[in-house]
């Protein structure tokens, strides 16, 4: 497979841009708010609420270095939390959570072991429990 096709392929299942938590502040300011669930492993902190309805709903994945010591394990489950997310986000099932600025997915040791169908079902519980 050539080089083009491989990364056409991976722009394809990536979280669109508007739907990113990128910034420092807004991660900062999404954990003060002190609003989250957890299951499974991993945890759901909710941002503030919207006040303006046209607003994206930001995302955010993260695993600790304290969660597993190498990359390929911490970087294996960000992917699997995104594309579950991006899943829901295409079927347009995400429920309450749309109501708030942002959201950040945080992994823990619980987690790793998981495989897509039973993160899956986790992140759906998340977003229905929020």
């Amino acid at each position: 497979m050539p080089f083009g096709c491989i990364v056409f392929l991976f722009l394809i299942f990536m979280l669109p841009k508007q739907y990113r938590l990128k910034k420092r502040a807004a991660f900062s300011a999404t954990y003060k708010v002190k609003h989250s669930t957890h299951k499974g492993g991993v945890t759901l902190f909710a941002g503030i609420e919207k006040s303006d309805a046209s607003d994206y709903t930001k995302a955010g994945f993260v695993v600790s270095k304290k969660t597993h010591k190498r990359a390929v394990k911490r970087n294996r489950l960000k992917r699997l939390m995104r594309e579950n997310y991006r899943l829901l986000l295409k079927e347009n099932s995400l429920g309450n959570s749309q109501k708030y600025l942002s959201l950040i997915f945080v992994g823990c040791e619980n987690a790793l072991n998981k495989n897509f169908d039973e993160i899956h079902d986790i992140i759906k519980t998340l977003l229905e429990r929020i």
